[in-house]
């Protein structure tokens, strides 16, 4: 398919009324939205063809309350002076094929998924002529596809969608079908640190190790840039795991509801500024340093290449 021109943005997202949260989890649901930080939703902007002239199009698709969670999009993106944002409440594959929401988004300079239940978003868009102009754009145009929470999940070509955190290591428990497909070689889980899921990814890239498995943080996230080279950006931790120099694991012996053995996964984390590049499986680390306002500024020229 070639290397895109356009840029994809996922991010770990914040707990929100929307989210597909089990009881078994214990999160505490706040009576509001909460948004990742503005550094973050700036950075979108930054990376748009337009910047704060860009037109925006949040697709609440995945959430239980999209029209809660469209009214604050559209008041968080205010705040940085966009204002040519639209809100698309697409909550079927009809409505997916509406032209109005086609002839929208191929005027549109960022997509935003938001977060809810990643299965929604590949049930709906899958096979669509929405996905497919979606896909057409972010690899020919400076297009941003960026997505939080759910929106990062289903953004891989492969896509956890189930698997409780307190049991994620017996085998079956963590259940991975087929994402959006807008990056190839990962794949994603959210709320990472909050709700400790690194069973889950674990699990994942066990069963799959020739796949990058990205733990993303609340308020973390990645830029991907030319299909290949992910950039930390938020205030956030992500976490890798490679299963590449794995050695062995029980997996594909044990019964179903057995726990299961992994030996030799390799674990990077990334913060702010650090990148890594897919093709190359290595991790830049940036150091930085922080100045009296709060802003991290990048110490060029004093970097770590790690193998």
């Amino acid at each position: 398919m070639g290397v895109p021109k356009g840029k994809l943005i996922i991010i770990g997202g914040a707990v929100d009324m929307g989210s597909n949260i089990s009881a078994q989890e214990h999160i505490m649901q706040p009576n509001y939205i909460k948004f990742f930080e503005k550094g973050i939703l700036r950075r979108i902007i930054t990376e748009s063809a337009n910047h704060e002239a860009s037109v925006v199009e949040v697709i609440t698709t995945a959430s239980q309350i999209p029209e809660l969670v469209g009214d604050e999009y559209i008041k968080s993106f205010g705040q940085l002076n966009v204002t040519h944002v639209n809100v698309m409440h697409i909550k079927s594959r009809e409505d997916a094929g509406r032209k109005e929401y086609l002839d929208r988004l191929n005027k549109a300079d960022v997509v935003m998924f938001s977060g809810g239940d990643q299965l929604r978003l590949t049930a709906i868009f899958g096979g669509t002529e929405f996905l497919q102009i979606l896909k057409r754009r972010y690899q020919k145009e400076h297009f941003v596809i960026a997505g939080t929470s759910a929106g990062a999940a289903a953004a891989s070509t492969h896509m956890i969608y189930r698997g409780q955190s307190n049991e994620a290591l017996v085998k079956g428990e963590v259940q991975i079908t087929a994402g959006l497909g807008f990056v190839d070689g990962v794949i994603v889980d959210t709320h990472f640190v909050q709700r400790g899921r690194i069973g889950r990814l674990l699990y994942a890239v066990a069963s799959n190790p020739g796949i990058l498995g990205i733990g993303l943080g609340e308020d973390a996230g990645l830029l991907i840039t030319e299909g290949s080279m992910m950039e930390a950006i938020g205030s956030g931790l992500v976490i890798l795991v490679d299963g590449k120099s794995m050695v062995e694991t029980n997996i594909y012996d044990v019964e179903i509801g057995d726990p299961v053995s992994i030996e030799n996964l390799k674990v990077h984390v990334m913060s702010i500024f650090d990148k890594y590049d897919l093709q190359q499986h290595r991790l830049l680390i940036k150091k930085a340093i922080k100045v009296e306002d709060g802003v991290f500024l990048n110490m060029p020229g004093n970097d770590d290449l790690l193998q």
